[in-house]
């Protein structure tokens, strides 16, 4: 770099290797923040089969009382 700029050549290096690093760690930090994105979609996708599941569940406990209910309701043929 030419020494008209008026910088020190110093100030010039660091913010060189500076630039320099951010953008050979950009590619990683990328990947880094698509990898979590991912992660917290697939955890909220199997909290919601979870939760449909525990509800499913309640349902059928629902029918079955009810089911149950019903047949201790029959009077026996006579």
């Amino acid at each position: 770099m030419s020494d008209l700029s008026g910088v020190n050549s110093q100030i010039t290096d660091a913010v060189t290797q500076t630039n320099v690093k951010v953008l050979g760690e950009a590619p990683a930090e990328a990947l880094a923040i698509a990898t979590q994105a991912l992660a917290h979609s697939v955890s909220l996708a199997m909290e919601n089969s979870s939760q449909t599941q525990g509800g499913m569940q309640q349902i059928n406990n629902t029918a079955t009382s009810a089911l149950i209910a019903q047949i201790t309701q029959i009077k026996p043929a006579a």
